[in-house]
């Protein structure tokens, strides 16, 4: 019996993005699961506008986007400086994309940060996943990981911000790390792992 709170091995799920990190890090994190993973250009869906104003919220009108025949999923996540009151935050990708470019908006953090009195350099990446079953189930799930920003950035694996960003009990950078590594930490997987807990049905 098909449950309306889960899904199964086997399933199609669509990644409601259009961003080829995220899309390539879910195939990863997925890929013991047995589903069968397409994404939103799949499926005909173009990317939508970011209104919302916090994760969750941007998360649910990016899954909402996908038609109900479909499972999806979707992410929004971003890094929140402390010293900043948390910015970038859900204007991570807009940020960079005012700065010109992914290195001019760590520039621009690190010098903001650097401008402080405090100098607290602590940070964390926060995301929030949505799952979509049909119309009426949809559950959302957060994922948190502390750390600090350094500068300059350092390492070639990852996107956004990864090189920007050392966890907390490391001594590298989220690009520095094996990517395969990285993705087992990092804060997708932990919100992840609450959602595959939930509603992966082993049955």
């Amino acid at each position: 019996m098909q449950l309306s709170n889960k899904f199964y091995r086997g399933d199609k799920i669509v990644i409601a993005s259009h961003n080829e990190g995220k899309i390539n890090e879910f195939k990863t994190l997925l890929a013991d699961y047995n589903l069968q993973i397409v994404t939103s250009n799949d499926v005909g869906i173009n990317d939508v506008k970011e209104t919302g104003k916090s994760f969750q919220e941007n998360s649910l009108i990016k899954v909402k986007s996908i038609p109900n025949k479909y499972i999806a999923i979707s992410d929004d996540s971003g890094l929140s400086v402390n010293s900043l009151g948390g910015k970038p935050g859900i204007y991570s990708s807009r940020f960079q994309k005012n700065c010109g470019g992914w290195f001019e908006a760590m520039e621009r953090i690190y010098s903001d940060v650097k401008a402080k009195k405090n100098k607290d350099f602590s940070a964390k990446f926060i995301c929030c996943l949505s799952i979509k079953l049909s119309e009426n189930h949809i559950y959302s799930y957060s994922g948190e990981i502390e750390g600090k920003i350094i500068w300059p950035p350092k390492g070639k694996n990852g996107f956004g911000y990864d090189p920007f960003f050392i966890p907390n009990g490391y001594d590298l950078t989220f690009a520095e790390m094996n990517h395969s590594d990285k993705i087992l930490i990092d804060h997708r997987s932990v919100a992840l792992k609450k959602l595959i807990k939930l509603h992966l049905s082993d049955s």
